[in-house]
């Protein structure tokens, strides 16, 4: 925690730009103010409502946290009719959210330049996913349509001593809504564009005085934006279907038990990407259509492609006092995914690859809470034993020409178990009435065992653990089976935390933070291309760590009615997991005819930021809210064969800037004899370029900005809404991902995915 010079320099920099920043946010307030901006009619201040988080594990406004947190409440998510987890990095600052290549429901997350893109076994997330504290382990299944949830908030930084799981750069965290003391039945129809036709039902009811059961179903489905040319099948479908069952109980007023169950299924068809280049033998041109393909490849072990996921929780909540309480958070978690993934687009077999992922995980943890006059913490133990296992089969068509290479089907498996010990704790001691001073720690246990092998067969049908067995085998390139790879990694991370009330409506704040994720072994591993010696292999990668300062400003205006949120941040990020795949020459004759993954510690990055996000309630009727954030991440250290590569080097998924602003206006509008009100909300999201690897290519996007727009008219009691709603309105086509190995196969891959395209959709919610 020394700070160098160069630090000091760098903070007081950063407090000039914070300063800056709020400056500006106060400058706007008052003008608003001073334009005349009435107060709504028979308001008083404390009117306003305040949004309230649970980003320490207590109930707190959202201004007086000492934490970057953005909260999205269930009346918010409704009225934009936002679909799923990924739509909310439009509002985040230095957030980035999307479903990975080829994939409608796997997630790849970065938040200030901090995450992980690669889904395989062995790689755990930057960020993490929590759903009602429950930890998600694999991203598999993590793009969850947004359905029974009170509020999602997400939470920048360094998370490690006020949840049971470290994540290093974030996380994103939905809570559930508790179940009501009455019989309460709601639901939401959806039609739209491409054939969308969705739905969701919510039913709960008290079974006695302090029995209460619950449950939602909801079905997603829609047709393609395009068409599979080969097959006829529709191209980036959605087919989902989702359940949600829980029963609460409270047998006395200071003990509260919940035992929940969750399912998903995801019957889409395989999500093909998008030729960027002309065919390198058949000469087959690029097509028209972003959203069309002519991939062949339909199935995985036989099997269409599928995503099932679900898991049981049990929540035990019990109150000594009205100082201590404790909670006891236990979960199980599985998915099971094929995935038949044609990296080369096209009818021919050049690059194809089967796959299927598999994973569990078990958890349990315990908190103990106190909260007093002036001291408030809490303190935690955690424990995970999670497995993540994949197999495929990479299928490649010889390079034409080359007398030495030949067609091969290579199948790669890993195994990989996890099992994770933890313990945690995080005050806040309330010096005088307006500076705290909060302090945490986490101590991290991660150990690791992995099963990894590799084999090459002849031809292009497949291998015997794929469904060929008379397959023939060329050589054995990597055998590590048995758990033969271990490795353990400790670490012990502190928190620390200074605010101080300038008054009732403005809090500034200083926090540093460390972030640790443990090391691991890349399920790729070929030790014939990559010439890896056995000690390398069984070395694995290294853990990474993060340092971060940040200095914070919240502010309140006109009684609440405008907030300003703003901070600056610094990171040290030192050895970066960087895990990718990469084609490689595995007989030395200058030509690749493989690929295998290749995971990098990047040896130094510096991270600097600043974000701002504010609300301004100019009328009881008008909104105006927006984000404006930076970011100039870089490596410094990035060695390849010895060589400092670090300017050459990029980090990915990571815009330099983003910014969105949005409007609600709502006017009074009777409809069908009941009073109602009619909002007019409209957004504009903006993104730099974006690098989608490490390193410079033909996939990357440049900035875009997207529109979205909706009318929505709500009746006064609330129970029924009905709206009218355009996302991507100027039908932007923006790259998200793609696969780059043009060396490889007959063809050369070169694919890319993309956002969706304009959309209009209509809902209907009616709540008895």
């Amino acid at each position: 925690m020394r700070l160098t010079k160069r630090k000091m320099k760098l903070l007081n920099r950063s407090a000039a730009a914070l300063l800056a920043l709020s400056s500006s946010a106060m400058g706007a307030a008052h003008a608003q103010q001073s334009a005349g901006a009435p107060a709504p009619d028979g308001e008083a201040a404390s009117d306003v409502q305040k949004v309230v988080v649970t980003a320490r594990r207590r109930e707190e406004s959202l201004q007086d946290v000492p934490v970057s947190v953005t909260a999205f409440s269930a009346d918010q998510l409704s009225k934009q009719a936002t679909p799923d987890v990924t739509a909310l990095a439009l509002a985040l600052p230095n957030t980035t959210l999307k479903a990975s290549r080829a994939t409608n429901s796997t997630l790849t997350a970065f938040i200030r330049g901090v995450g992980q893109a690669d889904p395989l076994a062995g790689f755990e997330s930057g960020v993490g996913i929590y759903i009602d504290d429950i930890y998600l382990a694999r991203p598999q299944g993590a793009v969850a349509d947004i359905y029974d949830v009170e509020r999602i908030e997400v939470l920048r930084g360094p998370q490690g001593t006020l949840y049971g799981r470290n994540t290093i750069g974030g996380a994103v965290k939905y809570v559930t809504r508790k179940l009501g003391s009455k019989p309460d039945l709601r639901l939401r129809a959806t039609a739209g564009t491409y054939g969308q036709i969705e739905g969701v039902a919510t039913a709960s009811t008290p079974v006695t005085d302090t029995v209460r059961i619950g449950g939602t179903v909801a079905r997603f489905k829609r047709d393609g934006f395009g068409t599979n040319l080969y097959t006829g099948a529709e191209n980036y479908d959605k087919d989902v279907t989702a359940l949600r069952l829980s029963a609460e109980f409270t047998p006395t007023e200071d003990l509260f038990i919940r035992i929940a169950a969750d399912g998903t299924r995801d019957d889409s068809n395989p999500k093909n990407g998008h030729r960027l280049t002309v065919g390198r033998t058949s000469g087959a041109p690029v097509l028209d259509n972003e959203f069309d393909t002519r991939a062949n490849l339909t199935q995985a072990l036989g099997h269409d492609q599928e995503v099932k996921a679900y898991g049981v929780s049990a929540l035990v909540e019990y109150r000594f006092n009205d100082q201590f309480s404790a909670k006891s958070i236990t979960a199980s978690r599985k998915d099971k995914s094929w995935a038949p993934i044609d990296f080369d687009a096209l009818p021919t077999v050049d690059m194809e690859v089967p796959a299927l992922y598999k994973n569990k995980q078990f958890s349990q943890e315990f908190q103990l809470t106190y909260t007093g006059e002036r001291l408030q913490g809490v303190a935690g133990v955690y424990y995970m034993d999670a497995n993540a296992y994949n197999k495929f089969d990479t299928i490649l068509a010889a390079t034409p020409g080359v007398a030495t290479s030949f067609p091969t089907s290579t199948f790669t498996s890993g195994d990989i178990d996890t099992k994770a010990w933890a313990a945690y704790f995080d005050g806040s001691y309330n010096i005088t009435d307006g500076l705290s001073l909060s302090l945490g720690g986490r101590y991290t246990v991660d150990e690791r065992t992995a099963s990894i092998f590799r084999q090459i067969y002849f031809g292009l049908g497949g291998t015997p653990e794929m469904g060929n067995p008379g397959a023939l085998l060329v050589r054995t390139d990597t055998d590590f089976r048995n758990g033969t790879l271990k490795r353990k990694d400790k670490k012990f991370t502190p928190r620390v935390a200074v605010n101080y009330k300038l008054n009732s409506d403005h809090n500034v704040y200083a926090s540093y933070s460390e972030g640790f994720k443990g090391g691991g072994f890349d399920p790729r591993l070929n030790m014939v291309g990559t010439r890896l010696s056995e000690a390398q292999a069984r070395a694995g990668y290294e853990p990474e760590t993060i340092e971060t300062y940040e200095l914070g400003l919240k502010s309140a205006f006109n009684g609440g009615r405008i907030t300003t949120n703003a901070a600056v941040f610094y990171s040290d990020y030192k050895d970066v997991q960087i895990p990718g795949s990469v084609a490689i020459d595995t007989n030395g004759d200058g030509r690749d005819d493989s690929f295998a993954g290749v995971t990098t510690n990047a040896g130094k990055a510096k991270i600097k930021g600043a974000e701002l996000e504010a609300v301004a309630n100019l009328t009881r009727d008008f909104m105006v809210a927006g984000m404006v954030s930076y970011i100039d991440a870089d490596y410094k250290e990035y060695f390849v064969g010895g060589v400092n590569v670090a300017d050459q080097r990029f980090f990915q998924n990571t815009p330099k800037r983003s910014a969105n602003l949005r409007a609600n206006y709502d006017i009074a509008m009777p409809l069908l004899g009941r009073n109602g009100k009619l909002s007019l909300i409209g957004s504009a999201s903006y993104k730099d370029a974006i690098h989608q690897f490490e390193y410079a290519s033909v996939l990357d996007e440049g900035s875009y900005t997207l529109y979205d727009a909706s009318i929505v008219w709500t009746r006064a009691d609330g129970k029924i809404r009905a709206g009218i709603h355009g996302k991507n309105l100027s039908d932007e086509r923006y790259k998200t991902a793609g696969y780059f190995f043009p060396t490889l196969g007959a063809e050369g891959t070169l694919t890319a995915f993309y956002g969706n395209p304009r959309t209009v959709s209509a809902t209907l919610e009616y709540r008895f």
